[in-house]
């Protein structure tokens, strides 16, 4: 039986322009503006998407570019979750509503997986969102390990 995981860890540049994706739930989408008005700066210094509605409103709030995907429910998570796989997104912002079952869930679970997978850095709350953006990292070109998924690819052939 094959190997259920990479053997290998390879490096990955983040660039010092990070792509920042913004997602917010509905009942969390009030709390992820508040925050990005407060970060609206920062934010400014790198590329931004997010999901649906929340992609709109911040780009509305704050005036800046954010690249619109489809909503969560429609799609928008499973977008992320290929620009993860991808390596095309390098830090991920996701107010989630624990106190909303949400009809997506399994979406959810699947987006916050490849995040972990592929070693993105993530953000569930206030907190953890001002941690990450008030990291010396954040403005600075940073080397992660992800998966070595050619190795694991020819290990299972």
């Amino acid at each position: 039986m094959s190997e259920s995981r990479p053997r290998q860890a390879r490096r990955r540049r983040l660039p010092e322009r990070k792509r920042i994706a913004l997602i917010a739930h509905d009942g969390k989408k009030g709390e992820l503006l508040a925050w990005a008005e407060r970060w609206r700066d920062t934010l400014a210094q790198h590329e931004l998407l997010g999901t649906g509605t929340t992609a709109r409103r911040v780009a509305d709030r704050l005036g800046l570019a954010v690249e619109g995907l489809m909503s969560g429910p429609l799609g928008g998570d499973q977008q992320i979750g290929a620009r993860i796989t991808e390596q095309r997104l390098d830090l991920l912002v996701f107010f989630w509503d624990p106190f909303a079952p949400q009809p997506h869930d399994p979406d959810v679970k699947a987006l916050l997986r490849l995040a972990a997978l592929w070693n993105v850095p993530v953000a569930c709350n206030m907190a953890s969102a001002d941690f990450l953006l008030s990291s010396p990292h954040l403005a600075e070109a940073v080397d992660i390990e992800i998966p070595d998924a050619d190795d694991w690819i020819s290990s299972r052939s």
